[in-house]
């Protein structure tokens, strides 16, 4: 078990750093977005949702081209844009025809901003990663996760002392150190990293163990009733040919704001509007609401009729859904978010001592510690680039939305290549330099662009931190701050790092003296 414990942790361990990295980031994917589009205004409370939405469904009929799908997330105490992707009726031989875009609630147009994906990339890359077929992301994220899981396993079978190491902890004590502290990080977090690691798993439970449903569920009706239950998209159908005004979408949302409250409307969704066979779903929002199971009421889209409500789903479904709540956290209110972030963080924090404590506990076993082997030297290495050098990668990224130009063609895209050039200079500045020189010297580095970039933003919007701080603007003013507590972590960590480097000299030193001292006792005796 110990054995198992470890290297399913490591074989894996820097695709699961990053997975947890991303994903503590992404509890406050929403306030990142914001922060990425400095040009939309500050919300200082939520706008009526029903007159939100019938702007942008205004907009959507007067796109060239015609529309023959669309999808709204209406705004709310933690979006001020509208987020909408659609389906293009005249599309281009060789493309999928969708396209997507935020829109301005104030006046239903496109958001007049920098072309950024802001904290839905981090999210994305969170259990699929980039650059590869999505299809492939999501299940190097499941394989990851399921290594995590059999390490979480492994770990609580192998500590039998765990509860008890959990209330120990030694100071500068090398390896008994870095041990004791993935003790007490695994331990504090236990249910949760249990939780959020096989509830991962879970969302994601129809690609990775599709063999259930494909026996259960093999006419189409059956299949269609099954979509049903997981979500709230209506199946698109075929349109009428016969072309008819949509019933007001905003009369719609007043229905369902009269069920379910005002701001509790999360999306609009309307298949062939525009014809006499439209269809339009308004959503449930999430918040408070411990399940992701699909609540959603269904109207006729040329007179707004309404046709169907739903508001449950069969049990398998619904565990589904809270399985499927609880790993997204979607539900908390501000208390129970940052709950969610500094536990994740833990895990995060867990995965990354189990690295390095890897190479800490090996290293005081070779026979020559300034001469490792490959292996050794590559594990080192690699800890570096992935834990040091995605630090300098997430915060590259966030430099580069405030300086690549509005204009640049691709912007979104050049962001994310921004990202992974940085990550990939991290890695091969690990391999060139000393280990704990490239440890410090990225953790400085990290460090450094984390304080500076208020000062950045400062600079080239118009919303510095004393701005948000006069205005109430908690998402400017919160991530500034937190930028500073982060980059104080940075140092910390750069600092006790260096330190320890003479302590690493002086071990070696002894082990060489070893030898002398134990000849020396033979003789004696």
């Amino acid at each position: 078990m110990s054995s198992l414990h470890t290297w399913a942790g490591l074989l894996l361990g820097w695709v699961l750093y990053s997975m947890f990295l991303t994903g503590t980031v992404s509890y406050f994917k929403d306030e990142l977005s914001q922060w990425a589009r400095p040009e939309l205004a500050h919300l200082s409370q939520v706008p009526d949702q029903a007159v939100v939405a019938q702007r942008v469904a205004d907009e959507f009929s007067r796109m060239d081209g015609g529309v023959s799908q669309w999808s709204m997330r209406l705004p709310d105490a933690r979006n001020n844009s509208v987020y909408a992707f659609w389906r293009t009726s005249a599309r281009v031989p060789g493309q999928r025809g969708f396209a997507e875009a935020n829109f301005d609630p104030a006046t239903g147009h496109k958001v007049a901003s920098r072309d950024t994906l802001g904290g839905e990339f981090f999210y994305r890359y969170h259990f699929q990663f980039h650059y590869m077929p999505v299809v492939w992301g999501r299940w190097l994220a499941g394989i990851a996760a399921m290594f995590m899981l059999v390490a979480i396993i492994s770990g609580v079978i192998t500590h039998k002392k765990i509860f008890v190491d959990f209330f120990t902890f030694r100071w500068r004590k090398g390896q008994r150190s870095w041990l004791d502290a993935h003790n007490t990080l695994s331990v504090f977090g236990l249910p949760f990293h249990a939780m959020i690691t096989y509830s991962g798993l879970v969302t994601l439970m129809a690609l990775y163990m599709p063999w259930g449903e494909r026996a259960a569920f093999k006419a189409p009706a059956e299949r269609a009733q099954l979509a049903a239950e997981l979500s709230a998209f209506v199946p698109p159908g075929k349109p009428s040919g016969q072309k008819a005004p949509m019933a007001s979408v905003e009369d719609m949302v007043r229905q369902a704001q009269e069920r379910w409250g005002r701001d509790d409307v999360g999306r609009v969704n309307a298949v062939h509007p525009g014809d006499a066979a439209a269809r339009v779903v308004v959503v449930r929002g999430l918040l408070g609401r411990v399940s992701m199971s699909p609540q959603y009421m269904e109207f006729e889209g040329t007179t707004g009729k309404l046709l169907n409500v739903r508001e449950s789903v069969g049990p398998a479904a619904e565990t589904r859904g809270v399985f499927y709540a609880l790993h997204l956290g979607r539900f908390s209110d501000v208390a129970t978010r940052w709950l969610y972030f500094f536990v994740s963080a833990m895990g995060t924090a867990m995965v990354g001592t189990g690295l390095v404590m890897w190479t800490v506990k090996r290293r005081e076993k070779l026979p020559n510690p300034d001469r490792p082997y490959f292996g050794f030297r590559l594990v080192e290495r690699l800890n570096v680039a992935s834990i040091a050098g995605l630090s300098l990668a997430m915060t590259s990224f966030l430099w580069a939305n405030r300086l690549l130009p509005s204009s640049l063609d691709g912007r979104a895209n050049w962001e994310i290549h921004v990202f992974f050039i940085v990550w990939a200079l991290a890695l091969l500045h690990a391999l060139v330099r000393p280990a704990k020189a490239a440890w410090v010297e990225q953790l400085w580095a990290a460090s450094a662009l984390l304080f500076l970039l208020p000062v950045l933003n400062a600079l080239t919007t118009q919303r510095s931190l004393w701005h948000s701080l006069a205005v109430g603007d908690w998402v400017f003013a919160g991530i500034d701050i937190m930028c500073w507590v982060l980059a104080g972590f940075h140092a910390v960590l750069a600092l006790r790092t260096a330190r320890q480097q003479t302590g690493f000299r002086s071990a070696r030193k002894a082990s060489r003296r070893a030898p002398i001292a134990v000849a020396a006792g033979g003789g004696a005796e």
